[in-house]
């Protein structure tokens, strides 16, 4: 600046100097001082033209303008402090909540997964056992082979009280597939995963910090997971997360070929894979095709030929969020819908303030400022504008993302490294310059557009310009009301399909129950004699603490997470071997789980002790939807069903009504084709050893008090090894099953509200100035015997037309927007016409009575003030 300003001074001096010795050889040509300067400044031509021109030659004149430019708009904004903070905060309210959204996108979708090159590495879509898992590693030559599975609850005893633990097992090579390193110690090494080498653990940094209190000398220290004691081989990073946050350790894999039920039958995980060198992920898909028909033979039992037919690999990123994407998309577009309501309103803002600087600019134009220049100076305020309120609203959304992570389920993948980083900063950069553009442009060129002959007028001219103003700002109310037309009905149709979910019958009854997880390790109950009696000494005990009415065990609760189930065959349904068999949902309960959940019989009998006895005929209960499916037109008692693999069949002694097992929208998944229920107890079960890990399922006569530490004492007495977890009333597991669709529930309808809020004071600014625009022509109307009320109608006429186009706008915006969310409804239409014709009627009453206070105003306009001022 200072160059610059040393630069006009020269030239100034030079062009002095020139004229002044023109001057001086026409002075010295005889003639008059006065008539020698004239002809000097003739012969030099246009001083201020030559200035420009030279300036523009030899210096930035465009960064100069600029300067000038953002003085001048603060000089401006600071004369109208409340213009500029509403105007400012507007738009720190859109931009600040796209930023917040869009850190969840970057974060979960965008940003790269924080392993040595992540574009490389790949996972399938479908899951395989052990036996699958190491015949893929030795023969895909495009990738590298690991395996993974999650949800490997143990017991972590001999430290105090029994804790439970959450971890992953996994393959050998699963760490040098991703490319991670342990922070301290090493990660596993081939073999590890083998039987007599894998009594190793690698701890995650949280469980080292708080279990273990950051023990420096860790690293070959053994703790006891599930009665097994395991050396410490190494400490992940704090930064270091794969699938579930809830993963506290990793264990290897027992790859034993010689239990062929665990190695074949068992366990099924997905793979992930690291391309090799030069091999693309099309090659690693079209090796795996070929191959799984080769793994598939080598099952020690006939598969189905369909088994795998759609195994393909895909990135590993993709696979790692799953569903979440879609949502995450739709809450992007859902906001980004705000801030072009926040647009609208700051530039019927800057059309009102455009119209009253009129004058101003045809002064500037006659002072020779071209329309361009005019156009870059209010272009230029509406950046600053727009700076101001990204800046505010990178604060806000830093509090907002505080705010998602409290609010959206704790197993959204990522979750926890979501942050504001440089990729939001310069999102909310790239915001700050589209909205700058997207609401000033046009005021920008409809105040650059005046004729400053006629702006200098008064009358019928300045009426046409006002007229347009009006209308254009019309247009921009009408957006706003159909832009917020499809928020508020998205936000309806989501708060409808949360209250269908809500008022569901699961098929149970949740009051006064209160569920524990009771979990013994697996060598205790190796011995099935003495982990039954521990589970009918720990009913018996129960059932004699205070306040409790009655106690039963099930292995899966519903809505709980857990799955069980088998492969089955159906009496009256043979199949053919090369196809899938039908599924069946297991649950393993106690005689009294029925009446305790108020799960109905509707045919045959509950369960007996005698079920459980030793030598029992193995019976089943079936629900009311497994025997519509299978024997609709039959009697099903008497019925057997099997395990495909077992040669004993089970007989149907009962009927009970369905429940929801999986979740609140749906009883069981789409794969399984129906639900069983078997007595727990009759020693060894129809396939294999009975469940070892129970929920406790309690129903109080009361409160529930001290229950859960009473119960502790109890379990403590029985085994000091086995921790009591997850103690929870039912009705809070019923409630926490809706978190998922609550949590996007209520960002649609903060959305919705923000777009309402904002679209109420857009149609007031517009209905406001409107009114102030027309005083006189309300005067004149009023002096020549028009009514109140006639003033009144005249104004809610203007506002119920903005109302009715908009909301119609909105209607077909709406009835094509909502089909993108129809996977996140349940038990409601995309085009739900009582969603549909309610909001039209909100947003209509909305429009309306933004409008009653102008419109209260202009009937209170004294007619013969108006006609003085006019």
């Amino acid at each position: 600046m200072k160059r610059c300003k040393q630069f006009l001074s020269e030239l100034d001096s030079d062009i002095r100097e020139h004229i002044d010795r023109e001057t001086e050889d026409n002075i010295a040509r005889g003639l008059s001082p006065e008539e020698a300067r004239r002809r000097a400044f003739l012969k030099f031509g246009n001083v201020a033209q030559i200035q420009e021109d030279t300036r523009r030659i030899w210096t930035l004149v465009w960064l100069e303008q600029l300067a000038q430019d953002l003085r001048f708009a603060l000089r401006t904004f600071r004369k109208a402090p409340g213009f500029t903070f509403v105007a400012v905060l507007t738009l720190a309210l859109g931009i600040g909540a796209n930023s917040a959204i869009f850190s969840l996108v970057n974060s979960i979708l965008l940003r790269p997964l924080p392993y040595a090159q992540p574009e490389r590495l790949v996972t399938s879509n479908d899951s395989f056992p052990q036996g699958a898992l190491a015949a893929l590693r030795a023969r895909l030559k495009t990738m590298e082979v690991a395996g993974y599975l999650e949800g490997q609850n143990l017991n972590l005893t001999g430290l105090g009280q029994p804790e439970r633990v959450y971890g992953t097992s996994v393959s050998a090579n699963f760490f040098s597939v991703l490319g991670a390193n342990a922070e301290r110690g090493r990660i596993f090494v081939d073999g590890e995963d083998q039987p007599g080498k894998d009594d190793v653990v690698i701890l995650s940094h949280e469980l080292w910090q708080t279990k273990f209190g950051g023990d420096p000398n860790i690293i070959g220290r053994s703790i006891t997971l599930e009665g097994i004691d395991r050396r410490i081989l190494g400490v992940m990073p704090q930064t270091f997360r794969f699938g579930s946050p809830r993963t506290q350790f990793w264990v290897p894999l027992h790859l034993d070929s010689r239990s062929v039920g665990a190695y074949w039958g068992g366990g099924f995980m997905p793979l992930i894979g690291r391309l090799r060198p030069g091999a693309t992920l099309e090659q690693a898909r079209n090796e795996l095709y070929a191959t799984v028909p080769q793994v598939r033979t080598m099952f020690p039992w006939r598969m189905p030929d369909a088994l795998w037919s759609g195994a393909k690999l895909i990135p590993l990123q993709e696979g790692l969020v799953g569903n979440v994407s879609e949502t995450l998309l739709i809450l992007l577009g859902a906001i980004a819908l705000v801030l072009l309501i926040a647009c609208a309103n700051v530039a019927n803002l800057l059309l009102a303030r455009a119209a009253v600087r009129q004058r101003e600019m045809a002064v500037r134009s006659t002072l020779g400022g071209s329309r361009s220049r005019i156009c870059r100076q209010l272009l230029t305020e509406s950046l600053l504008l727009a700076t101001c309120g990204a800046t505010l609203g990178l604060l806000l959304a830093l509090a907002g993302v505080a705010w998602l992570k409290t609010i959206l389920p704790a197993d959204t993948p990522r979750l926890a490294s979501v942050t504001i980083d440089w990729r939001v900063v310069a999102f909310t950069a790239a915001v700050a310059i589209l909205t700058s553009v997207i609401f000033g442009l046009t005021p920008a060129l409809y105040a650059s557009r005046v004729d400053f002959a006629e702006s200098l007028k008064t009358g019928g001219q300045q009426a046409t310009a006002a007229s347009a103003g009006r209308r254009l700002r019309s247009v921009l109310a009408i957006a706003e009301v159909a832009i917020a037309v499809v928020l508020v009905i998205g936000a309806g149709l989501l708060a409808r399909s949360l209250w269908q979910l809500a008022h569901v019958n699961p098929g149970f009854r949740a009051e006064s129950v209160v569920t524990a997880r009771i979990t013994p390790n697996d060598n205790f109950c190796a011995v099935f004699a003495r982990c039954s009696n521990f589970f009918n000494g720990l009913l018996a005990q129960t059932r004699a603490l205070p306040g409790v009415e009655d106690a039963a065990l099930t292995n899966v609760l519903p809505l709980g997470g857990l799955m069980g189930g088998y492969a089955a065959d159906v009496e009256g349904h043979p199949r053919n071997p090369s196809e899938p068999a039908p599924v069946l949902w297991e649950s393993v309960v106690t005689p009294d789980y029925f009446r305790i959940m108020g799960v109905p019989l509707l045919r045959g009998r509950l369960f007996t002790p005698a079920d459980s006895a030793p030598g029992a005929t193995h019976v089943t209960i079936v629900t009311s939807s497994t025997v519509k499916k299978f024997w609709p037109n039959e009697d099903p008692l008497g019925k057997h069903v099997k395990r495909t693999w077992m040669g004993d069949w089970i007989t149907v002694i009962g009927v009970v009504g369905d429940v929801n097992e999986y979740s609140m929208a749906s009883r069981l998944p789409e794969y399984v084709d129906g639900a069983v229920y078997d007595p727990y107890g009759n020693d060894v079960g129809p396939g294999g050893l009975q469940p070892r890990e129970f929920t406790l399922v309690v129903k109080m006569a009361g409160s529930a008090g001290n229950f859960a530490d009473e119960l502790r004492k109890t379990v403590s007495s029985l085994n000091a090894d086995v921790p009591v977890t997850e103690v929870a009333t039912l009705g809070t597991i019923v409630s926490g099953s809706l978190n998922a669709p609550r949590s996007t529930m209520s960002l649609f309808a903060i959305f919705a509200a923000l777009a309402l809020a904002l679209g109420a004071i857009g149609i007031y600014g517009v209905v406001s100035y409107s009114v102030a625009q027309r005083t006189a022509e309300f005067g004149m109307r009023m002096a020549l015997g028009a009514q109140k009320r006639d003033i009144l109608r005249l104004i809610l006429s203007h506002a119920g037309r903005i109302a009715l186009i908009g909301v119609a706008i909105g209607l077909a915006g709406a009835f094509a927007a909502t089909r993108l969310m129809a996977s996140l409804l349940y038990g409601i239409s995309a085009s739900d016409p009582l969603t549909f014709a309610a909001v039209a009627i909100l947003l209509a009453g909305v429009t309306l009575a933004a409008s009653y206070i102008p419109a209260r105003r202009a009937m209170k306009v004294d007619p013969m003030v108006a006609l003085r001022y006019e």
